[in-house]
């Protein structure tokens, strides 16, 4: 049973293209299934998480980090009554966007496209739905609902000024109502990425050895989950101790959301969807206390992990692959694939509609693929970058 405030496949807001509806599949069900069959989806398994995707086979890539916040999502949304469909599309598709080499690759293509634009990863998942997927006869995309468009693009609140080009360009066709907050079960998505993060990048980090288990049990929240799980066996593996403690961790990130929003659905006492677009807040977050524990967390996880010399280093050398590719692609459009030509030729003559071509083709590459490319057409440049290409 929904709760009022969920939405409601039956009353979607459909489709751009009009479809005739599933025999056995609600709407939300079918974007979720067309997300998992999208090609932008399965390259997030060699797209980097944290660590560059071929550093190591345990690390996340964006691809068990979607999954892992659609699984997140889907429980709060159960606990809240929510439609868990949408919740679940949302939390797949949010990634979709990422260029190669994680925000170090965003943080590149976002200067090289400056002149153009500029680029943001949620605006490119956007683009990446509703155009760049180009498998169906009918159109161009994947034809998702609005509500889970809705979802897509402001997850995160409210888009402010100025609108992203990419984002703005849609929205001109199909008006996603930029300016309010999105459905509950985007929001629950929205949160679910925090937790997963949170609790696997700490696990990663201990995977990498770039911090120790002690000094995790030093930190609030872990403190505490430390402490119970050397109550409760007490001389446990090394190993088992740490996923124990990070496994209760991550219980208490998802307890406190789900009765966080309990509370503050109830004061708002909400009676339809629109009640939660017009609500002027997000209803699904961390309680302030968690929140501020979370603070200190994730300033240990910037200093220690996001900005480890390791991490810093090869930070420096991916940049640097993006910002020979895009000069490169935007000189010899003819060295780009076939079917990304003819889109050049369509556009013939101007520079700004070519630079969002080579941006696209660019930031749908994996990590790997775009070190093999770098290596291709740079060999002699980059070298420690080329020599990544040993370990894939």
């Amino acid at each position: 049973m929904r709760a009022p405030y969920a939405s409601d496949p039956a009353t979607s807001r459909g489709r751009l293209m009009p479809e005739a509806l599933s025999t056995f599949r609600s709407p939300f069900q079918r974007d979720r299934d067309r997300i998992i069959h999208a090609s932008a989806f399965r390259r997030l398994k060699h797209k980097t998480q944290v660590f560059v995707e071929h550093e190591g086979d345990y690390f996340r890539t964006r691809l068990t980090h979607s999954i892992e916040v659609a699984q997140v999502a889907r429980t709060m949304a159960r606990a809240l009554t929510l439609d868990e469909e949408l919740t679940e599309a949302v939390a797949l598709a949010h990634d979709l966007g990422h260029p190669p080499f994680g925000h170090t690759g965003e943080d590149a293509l976002r200067d090289a496209m400056a002149p153009f634009g500029g680029f943001d990863h949620n605006a490119q998942a956007i683009r990446i739905v509703t155009h760049l997927e180009r498998h169906y006869a009918e159109w161009d995309g994947l034809n998702l609902t609005w509500e889970t468009l809705e979802g897509i693009a402001k997850h995160n609140g409210p888009v402010p000024e100025p609108v992203p080009w990419a984002l703005a360009a849609y929205c001109g066709r199909d008006d996603l109502e930029l300016s309010t907050h999105a459905s509950a079960e985007a929001q629950v998505a929205a949160i679910a990425d925090d937790v997963a993060y949170n609790h696997h990048d700490l696990h990663d980090g201990l995977r990498a050895e770039l911090f120790s288990t002690d000094e995790l049990a030093e930190l609030p929240i872990l403190r505490d989950c430390f402490a119970e799980v050397d109550r409760r066996y007490p001389g446990l593996n090394y190993y088992r101790r740490r996923h124990e403690a990070l496994r209760r961790f991550f219980g208490v990130l998802v307890e406190d959301v789900i009765a966080y929003a309990r509370t503050s659905l109830a004061a708002l006492d909400p009676q339809s969807v629109a009640d939660i677009r017009a609500a002027g807040r997000s209803v699904v977050q961390f309680s302030q206390p968690v929140f501020d524990d979370l603070k200190v967390i994730r300033n240990f996880l910037f200093h220690r992990m996001y900005r480890a010399p390791s991490v810093v280093a090869m930070r420096a050398q991916v940049t640097q692959v993006v910002a020979d590719l895009f000069p490169f692609f935007m000189a010899h459009p003819e060295e780009l694939p076939r079917q990304w030509r003819k889109d050049v030729e369509a556009v013939a003559g101007d520079e700004t509609a070519l630079a969002r071509i080579v941006s696209d083709y660019i930031a749908g590459m994996t990590d790997r693929f775009a070190l093999q490319v770098h290596a291709r057409l740079f060999p002699d440049r980059g070298v420690t970058v080329t020599r990544a290409l040993e370990n894939l």
